[in-house]
This record gives structure tokens, C-alpha cells and sequence, in this order.
């Protein structure tokens, strides 16, 4: 999602430079937004104070002269490195209370910037522009060469059509469609014709093999087996992809592919997928969005528990499909 603010930017200097300063793992997605001349590697694990790591780092970006920082986080410690770096103009939200530590301070006026990317956006433009802003749909550059050697790596064939599967959500359960009905869609794909595979990370790894055992083994199970670059460069041959409310949720829309999310205790209106191609699937319940880790309502057990995701029924989302192909 920061990417639209980075489009924005450019939009508006087009000469501009955009260094961007964050964890090592996100590089692999900055190298392939256009727009991002540096990524930067933030030293702390997120949490930490690690103030004097902080202050090392912004005593040698000094030396960069930077014109303008602007803080997407709202937390009092991710103002302290711009601070100490005395960068001229440091914008962002008050968030915790960054008096001092920012110069150019916003107020968040929650019923205007009601999305995530209308947030990141706006900081970008001046302090009396009208809100809310226009936000540019991310799109991040995939080469063909990384492409084909990542089919290679793999021993992949892109002759059938590929739906992509991610079961993942690193938030909690309360965002994750059930495995059983993961796998009805898995098989019922695979006997259409179509390659079936499964993309997340390594706390994904159990979860995706779930699915691929449920679904009598269908699947190519790609979760933990990647890197997060590989990761995108394998969503970038699917056909369609099928996923939760979740990081590759993000890339796929990115990646400009059809899309079906799906929603249960997160807020579709907040965190949407940036891509007018995508199809949102959310039941609206009462007790829903809820944007917790874990079904308040239900216990595991109970045959209620999270029916925001359970009651998302697979027919449901292949005659989506159907609309999409």
C-alpha cells in the first residue's frame, strides 16, 4: 500500500528521489517498485526501542541531506531515526504523542481517510490539499527473466491455466478460510483442467499441506519453499488467484490478477485490495469486522466459530470464478 504514496510522490516531482527505509525482508518488494531508488535496512526487530541503534543510523543518513521524511507508522520510535538523522521536514501522524519529534504534524481524521492507502497518500500532499486523496493502484515490475528462471528453479509448465491458493494470514485465524473448503475448491479446479498452487510462508507450511492432503494431493505446495521474491514471481504466472485478507493478498492486486478476497473479523472497506479487478467476498455479519486474532463468539468446537469465513461457501466463490473465466 505504500507504494501508491511513492506514486504520488513521483506523480507530483517527478524527478524526485525516494529512499525507503525498512525491514531487510520487504526488499525483495521494493526492488520491484520503480519508484524506490534505496531501500534502507531499519536494524531493530520491530517492537524494540534500540535507541542507540536508532541513533547510529540516523547520524549516518545525515550525510544524505534528505529533504523530507515521512513516518507511515504512528509509533513514538519510528520518529526517532528522521530526528536524529535532522531531517529538515519529518510529516507524519501524531500517533503516540510525536510532538518534537515530528515538525510537520496531521491530524488523522478517521471519517475522511477511511482506507489504510488514504492514509499513506495524503502524507504525501500538502497540508491543506482536499481530502480524501486520490491514491494511484500499486503496480510492481516483474521481469521476465527472474520470471522464467523461477518456472525453471521449479519445473513449472504455464500450458494449463494456474489458480493460486493462499491459506495464510499472519494476523490470526479469524482471517483464514477454512482448510476444508480450500481444499473443495483445490480439487474441483484440478479436475477442470487447471494447476493448483498453494503460496505462503513458513508458519503457512502446515496449513497449505493441510489443504494439499484434503484436496487427495492436487496441489503443488509452494508455502515455505520460496523466497517472498520467488513468492511474487510465481503469483505473477497465475491465472486467478484465491486468497485472505493478507500480505499476498496486497502483491496479487498489485500484480494486477484476478482476484477473489476473501473477509471475515478485517474490514474490506479499510485494508481493500487496490486493484478494480479484484472481487471482495465478505458475509457482513453483525459481529463482523470484529479485527480480532481469534473468534470472540465461539470456541473452536462450536460449529458457529467464525462462521464470517465458514459460511463463505466454496460454490459461492467458484461461481465467482466463473464470472472471472
Amino acid at each position: 500500500m505504500a507504494q501508491s504514496l511513492f506514486i504520488a510522490l513521483k506523480n507530483q516531482h517527478p524527478s524526485c528521489r525516494i529512499d525507503v527505509l525498512a525491514p531487510a525482508w520487504t526488499f525483495a518488494l521494493l526492488e520491484k517498485m520503480p519508484e524506490v531508488t534505496n531501500a534502507i535496512v531499519l536494524p531493530v526487530p520491530r517492537g524494540q526501542l534500540s535507541l542507540i541503534e536508532r541513533y547510529q543510523l540516523g547520524k549516518r543518513l545525515r550525510l544524505e541531506n534528505y529533504d523530507q521524511a515521512i513516518v507511515l507508522p504512528n509509533s513514538w520510535k519510528s520518529a526517532l531515526i528522521p530526528f536524529f538523522a535532522a531531517i529538515p521536514l519529518r510529516t507524519g501522524y501524531i500517533g503516540e504523542s510525536r510532538w518534537g519529534l515530528l515538525n510537520d504534524i496531521r491530524k488523522l481524521d478517521k471519517r475522511l481517510l477511511k482506507m489504510t492507502v488514504q492514509r499513506f497518500v495524503a502524507l504525501g500532499l500538502p497540508k491543506n490539499a482536499a481530502l480524501p486523496p486520490k491514491c494511484p493502484m500499486p503496480a510492481i515490475v516483474i521481469e521476465n527473466d527472474s520470471q522464467q528462471s523461477v518456472a525453471q528453479k521449479f519445473k513449472l509448465t504455464s500450458a494449463m491455466k494456474i489458480i493460486v491458493l493462499c491459506p495464510g494470514a499472519e494476523y490470526g485465524e479469524a482471517k483464514r478460510w477454512p482448510i476444508s473448503h480450500y481444499a473443495d475448491i483445490a480439487k474441483r479446479k484440478f479436475g477442470q483442467g487447471w494447476q493448483v498452487w498453494l503460496l505462503g510462508s513458513d508458519k503457512d507450511n502446515a496449513i497449505a499441506e493441510q489443504i494439499n492432503q484434503a484436496s487427495g494431493n492436487v496441489c503443488n505446495n509452494f508455502a515455505g519453499r520460496t523466497s517472498l521474491a520467488e513468492a511474487v514471481e510465481l503469483m505473477s504466472l497465475a491465472s486467478v488467484v484465491v486468497t485472505n485478507d493478507s500480505g499476498l493478498m496486497h502483491v496479487a492486486a498489485a500484480l494486477d490478477k484476478d482476484l477473489i478476497a476473501l473477509y471475515g473479523s478485517s474490514d474490506p472497506g479499510f485494508t481493500p485490495p487496490l486493484n478494480k479487478k479484484a472481487k471482495i467476498i465478505s458475509l457482513n455479519l453483525d459481529c463482523s469486522p470484529c479485527f480480532k486474532r481469534e473468534c470472540p463468539l465461539y470456541p473452536p468446537e462450536h460449529e458457529n466459530h467464525t462462521q464470517c469465513l465458514a459460511k463463505i461457501k466454496p460454490d459461492r466463490v467458484l461461481d465467482t470464478l466463473d464470472t472471472l473465466h
